[in-house]
């Protein structure tokens, strides 16, 4: 049906101001790309001229690897840790109800509402008390703490979609809790854990704040920028700054496909012959 009231001056005004909206967020990242290809060391237009040589630069400088590695070590286990917790968490609300429920929710969802700072200093007064701090596995507790509520908004989500019955059904039909579990919770949460997965990943390697509080001499790529802005300004970071774009950009992107995926439910019968042998 044609909406007849519908002012096409309107229209482009909306669509001018989306327009408008992205540019404004995504032209200081566009900048960064276009500076780390300049020749010159201070960004500046016009520009001197083409070049990969800070690229180069990156490539060869052992702190950048070393701080590449401690990001990867750190978000691949805090992806997979945050996700299993996140998970749990989920289905914990999903499946049972108890006592004190919106308490248990707003306790699990509340680190992410927490300032930065405020969250490294607690955890770096934390950690430095049981003797944690200063080590690789220091920004893993860390970030794990930051990211399990995001893994399980997502779970969340998904699990908020699904029949309840299908867990019962599948008692019915002779599955253990277990057996419900992996033939019928995690298939149709499947594509909510990848999710998960690649957001907490993303979350992780972006952090820069509560990092720089616990990681000690451990550093992740974003804290390792810090160093690079101590002192001098160096173009280094213009061609660190679009990796780490990329790459976080990949994962979010990752993680919305997987969340538009409309996988369907699975069949109260479907798994009847294997349940019950």
């Amino acid at each position: 049906m044609n909406d007849f009231n519908r002012n096409p001056l309107i229209d482009w005004a909306l669509k001018l101001y989306i327009v408008l909206a992205f540019a404004f967020i995504f032209a200081p990242i566009a900048a960064s790309f276009v500076f780390s290809l300049n020749i010159d060391r201070f960004p500046s237009l016009p520009l001197g001229g083409f070049s990969t040589i800070w690229y180069e630069a990156v490539y060869a400088d052992p702190l950048v690897w070393e701080g590449l590695r401690n990001t990867l070590i750190v978000g691949a286990t805090v992806s997979v840790v945050a996700t299993a917790l996140g998970f749990g968490a989920a289905y914990t609300d999903f499946r049972y109800k108890f006592f004190g429920k919106p308490f248990y929710l707003a306790l699990a969802l509340l680190p992410p509402t927490i300032p930065v700072v405020i969250l490294g200093l607690a955890m770096l007064a934390f950690l430095s008390n049981v003797h944690l701090s200063g080590e690789v596995h220091s920004v893993i507790i860390a970030h794990v703490v930051m990211c399990a509520p995001f893994a399980m908004a997502i779970c969340r989500l998904r699990l908020s979609q699904m029949d309840p019955s299908l867990e019962a059904a599948a008692w019915n039909l002779g599955a253990s809790e277990w057996m419900a579990m992996r033939h019928v919770i995690v298939p149709f949460c499947r594509p909510a854990i990848f999710a998960a997965l690649f957001i907490t990943m993303a979350v992780s390697f972006d952090e820069f704040a509560v990092s720089w509080f616990v990681s000690g001499l451990h550093e992740t790529l974003p804290v390792k920028v810090l160093g690079f802005l101590q002192g001098q300004v160096s173009p280094r970071i213009n061609v660190i700054g679009t990796f780490v774009f990329l790459a976080s950009m990949t994962l979010v992107i990752l993680a919305q496909i997987l969340l538009m995926k409309r996988s369907a439910a699975p069949k109260a019968g479907g798994n009847a012959p294997e349940l019950v042998s």
